[in-house]
């Protein structure tokens, strides 16, 4: 296990590179903002053009992506330690299948976007109670019946979504394509999630021991006091719920989960302590970082922030995955 003092400055690096990150977003753009500017427009509370592109056009989005990527990373650590499966992430459960059928339903009925929110979040939360409900059955709930059944949950949902892009009208067809690689350019209100974020890591790292203790197999932790079933429950719900928000937020972006938590545990080891507040901060600086190249390396126009988290993803999660087979 990595030594506390090297992972506090891992910690202290991965807050400064966050903040290095939302300036770099504020900044970046056809329209270029110097620093003084950039001071000005937040804190000096002048007007003009630049001023009104920083504080309703870029902070919003800025925000929106370091939250939905802490968010993501924090639910993929908690998935990876419950689940027991290092492959687990955010959206095993079929989460983000059951807020894309939500989205993508109000997409085609014409819906508001505030409506579009509000649809991908009731599916995300019927997703999860259906997976919940089905690996429950008849009291026999495990680690493997959950995640198959979230496996099969997601596949259904897959079906549904390519059933609705066949049938959507061609004008409503590339926004919902947008939202299902993960679209942060509606992302206006973001604050509602950064709270959910800041309650989210306040909640689940009094469990961080505990899930220290889980990680060694169930048997030890029972031995030890640890409160298995109900530490699952709470801490299931409470990952399912952080990566509704997220898909509500901006869409269904993929790897962030699944790699972030690897690469972090990599660098400081597998103490929850500390990889819970590394993993939050990495997510949302990696997840600000691709946003701004998605939408100044072909401005004016933007890619899908979905599509260079997973170009960025895959050779990365190839490469911690030899080094572990190696280390092994």
């Amino acid at each position: 296990m990595t030594h506390a003092p090297r992972a506090f400055t891992v910690i202290a690096g991965l807050a400064a590179a966050g903040l290095f990150a939302l300036v770099y977003a504020l900044k970046s753009g056809d329209l270029v903002v110097s620093f003084s500017q950039l001071r000005a427009a937040l804190f000096g509370g002048i007007g003009g053009l630049e001023a009104d592109v920083i504080r309703h056009l870029r902070l919003p989005r800025a925000v929106a992506v370091f939250v939905c990527g802490g968010l993501l990373a924090i639910a993929g650590a908690l998935m990876q330690v419950l689940l027991r499966n290092p492959l687990a992430d955010p959206y095993v459960l079929g989460i983000s299948g059951g807020a894309a059928v939500g989205a993508l339903s109000a997409m085609m009925l014409g819906l508001a976007p505030w409506m579009v929110d509000a649809s991908a979040f009731a599916g995300a939360l019927a997703a999860m109670l259906l997976v919940f409900g089905l690996a429950h059955g008849d009291g026999s709930w495990t680690q493997t019946r959950l995640l198959l059944t979230g496996v099969i949950v997601a596949a259904g949902c897959g079906a549904v979504i390519t059933l609705m892009l066949s049938l959507a009208p061609d004008a409503r067809l590339r926004s919902m394509l947008f939202w299902l690689m993960g679209d942060a350019s509606g992302a206006s209100n973001p604050w509602p999630a950064a709270v959910v974020l800041v309650v989210g890591i306040v909640l689940v790292m009094p469990f961080a021991r505990d899930l220290n203790v889980l990680a060694r197999g169930e048997a030890t932790a029972l031995s030890l006091g640890v409160r298995v079933k109900r530490l699952r429950y709470v801490l299931y719900v409470v990952a399912s719920l952080l990566t509704a928000v997220a898909v509500t937020l901006i869409g269904s972006v993929g790897f962030v989960g699944l790699v972030v938590p690897h690469l972090v545990r990599f660098v400081i080891g597998n103490d929850q302590r500390l990889l819970l507040p590394a993993a939050m901060l990495a997510g949302g600086t990696l997840l600000t970082l691709a946003d701004t190249a998605a939408r100044t390396m072909i401005a004016p126009m933007q890619l899908p922030v979905g599509v260079l988290t997973a170009l960025i993803g895959v050779p990365v999660f190839l490469f911690l995955l030899s080094r572990t087979r190696k280390v092994g």
